[in-house]
């Protein structure tokens, strides 16, 4: 999913709300998706969460509250968020945002199990919700 595929739809429209943190996504074929910086952050493609491999990827842990304080357009095909924690490094092309879109429920869903499975929490360490 790294490079624009032509039979996925382009974005019509980007907005970045600071208040609920969440990137903004209308495409061009209708489809408007509100993604939480959250769920941008912990699905970030870059390879230090994804890893070179399925079997390199890296739970991301204790990042709910993270902020999207940045979006820098690359060429005409991704985005890279630059994040509260730090992190910088994810290209976020138009598919992949699109999937992210399409998929939000079951990818939570992935992602708190995993987050179980290992003991872990969303929270920053020291927070309780």
């Amino acid at each position: 999913m790294a490079g624009l595929r032509p039979e996925f739809p382009r974005p019509s429209a980007i907005t970045l709300h600071q208040g609920t943190q969440r990137l903004e996504v209308a495409f061009d074929d209708g489809a408007c998706f509100a993604l939480p910086a959250e769920l941008l952050r912990v699905y970030s493609p870059s390879a230090e969460v994804q890893g070179h491999s399925p079997e390199q990827a890296v739970l991301q842990v204790g990042k709910r509250g993270v902020q999207i304080l940045g979006l820098e357009p690359v060429g005409h095909y991704a985005l890279r968020p630059s994040f509260s924690d730090g992190h910088d490094s994810g290209l976020f092309s138009w598919d992949y945002l699109y999937h992210l879109g399409q998929n939000e429920a079951r990818l939570w869903a992935e992602y708190e199990a995993r987050l179980a499975a290992a003991g872990a929490s969303r929270d920053p360490e020291g927070v309780a919700r």
